[in-house]
């Protein structure tokens, strides 16, 4: 694997353990938290976020895109996605899945990795891939709360990622724009409550959503 792409660790590329840190989710009611989530140290978004540059602020230090299913197929036939703002500004990228094998990623493709890193890797900026391992603490943390195996959403993935083996004297996380609803495919319950444990326990912030 090239040396700028890495397997994510617990904190963000080239950021103090304990920097402030805002997550930013899609919810429209996400409410005027701009000028907040921009002082934060690092700001980590997704896919096409909503709000970016009006009632979310304008910093993005990480971008989260989803490197799996339709939407990155759309995003690869887009000749201009990589002049969107948010793209643009972004100083780093996530991809929330591992890089199937190609053997495995058929007969409908679905693994979309290979083609996104040859689109963002021109830009020569630092480009995470959560692993497999990751998946599997996120599915296991999940399934005591709902039926059958979780399919994890990337704002939980990624959620997870960033407050693993975070120092315990570490600000908050903390969160805005999380509505944890959507593809019915994804454990929302499941993972509204385990977004609750943590707020109990002091590793993040939960910011309630307009309305």
């Amino acid at each position: 694997m090239p040396a700028d792409i890495d397997h994510f660790q617990a904190e963000p590329a080239g950021l103090p353990a304990i920097a402030s840190l805002a997550i930013v989710g899609n919810a429209p009611e996400v409410g005027a938290a701009a000028e907040a989530i921009d002082a934060a140290a690092c700001v980590v978004r997704f896919n096409n976020a909503a709000g970016f540059g009006e009632h979310t602020g304008s910093r993005v230090t990480h971008l989260a895109l989803v490197n799996r299913g339709g939407q990155m197929r759309e995003w690869l036939k887009d000749r201009h996605f990589l002049e969107r703002p948010v793209v643009r500004a972004a100083q780093a990228f996530i991809l929330p899945f591992p890089m199937l094998p190609e053997e495995e990623n058929g007969p409908e493709p679905i693994c979309w990795t290979r083609e996104a890193l040859a689109l963002l890797r021109p830009l020569g900026r630092p480009i995470h891939i959560l692993p497999e391992g990751l998946h599997e603490r996120a599915r296991h943390l999940l399934a005591p709360r709902t039926q059958g195996r979780p399919n994890p959403s990337t704002g939980f993935l990624v959620t997870l990622a960033l407050l693993l083996d975070r120092p315990a004297d570490s600000d908050p996380a903390r969160a805005y724009g999380f509505g944890f609803d959507g593809w019915p495919g994804h454990p929302w319950a499941a993972e509204r409550a385990w977004f609750a444990e943590a707020e109990a326990a002091g590793r993040l912030h939960l910011h309630p959503l307009e309305g």
